[in-house]
């Protein structure tokens, strides 16, 4: 069998067919933007025809095997080329962008099916990768969202996976949001953020003063990656609900078989 993309083996947790484990790429600051675009891209933005068809010709669209299934997405699947070749043959950063990593499905199915936790509010969708809890933020109503990745092209990722699902693209910010001054929003909401410890550390933080400055609520999707739930964070958590991951998630991350979201109460 070919081996998988290499990249895989620095996911936040196991994944199917992976090496040896490297560490994970989630650099601090101001992502480089390799087309030329500023980090805050607003509504609307103009999409590099270049790097647009490079994401739809090496991405499929899928809506099948997660929790969420009238969210369309383009990924990473084992049809696409880059799933088996190595990782030094992908051109630009570590795609975990082109992952539907359980936290953010346990968070996006949770926004679909309760739509009030979301409509008329701002949301923010810190570590957005694909979007999909933006975008069920968006269908569920939700009056201002911003999604907060800080690969540029996961923002690109995006404004496709908005226009998949029919919806006018919201804005975007590829910067490192935890060293900017804090916004006001009613929902922070974040999925598969805690896999390092150190980054684990300062969001916790952050969040702490996202909820005291401005009373924002914080929901966190998890499927209990040691460092989420083995951190002080977990004194602080309410269970809001669990879900079983479908079996293509399980299949894809291996020993895990649910995904939980949680209500940050500091």
């Amino acid at each position: 069998m070919a081996s998988s993309l290499g990249w895989r083996a620095c996911a936040p947790f196991p994944m199917n067919h992976c090496g040896v484990f490297l560490k994970a790429v989630r650099s601090n600051g101001l992502s480089l933007f390799p087309w030329g675009h500023y980090p805050w891209r607003g509504t609307g933005s103009f999409l590099d025809p270049e790097m647009k068809a490079f994401l739809e010709e090496n991405t499929e669209v899928s809506s099948s095997g997660s929790l969420t299934p009238e969210i369309q997405l383009r990924l990473l699947t084992p049809r696409c080329k880059f799933w088996w070749q190595k990782a030094d043959l992908w051109p630009y950063s570590e795609p975990y962008w082109a992952i539907y990593w359980p936290g953010g499905q346990a968070l996006s199915r949770y926004l679909l099916d309760n739509p009030d936790v979301v409509r008329g509010k701002s949301v923010l969708d810190l570590g957005s990768g694909c979007g999909a809890t933006a975008i069920a933020a968006k269908m569920s109503g939700a009056s201002r969202i911003l999604a907060n990745d800080i690969d540029p092209i996961a923002g690109m990722a995006i404004t496709l996976n908005c226009e998949l699902n029919q919806l006018d693209p919201f804005p975007i910010l590829t910067k490192n949001i935890l060293d900017l001054e804090q916004d006001k929003w009613d929902l922070v909401v974040l999925g598969d953020m805690f896999y390092d410890e150190d980054l684990a550390d300062s969001l916790h933080q952050w969040l702490k003063n996202c909820f005291w400055t401005h009373r924002t609520r914080v929901l966190i999707g998890d499927p209990g990656r040691p460092q989420f739930s083995g951190h002080s964070i977990q004194h602080q958590l309410h269970k809001v609900v669990e879900y079983s991951l479908p079996e293509p998630t399980r299949k894809e991350n291996n020993g895990l078989t649910t995904s939980t979201v949680w209500d940050f109460q500091p």
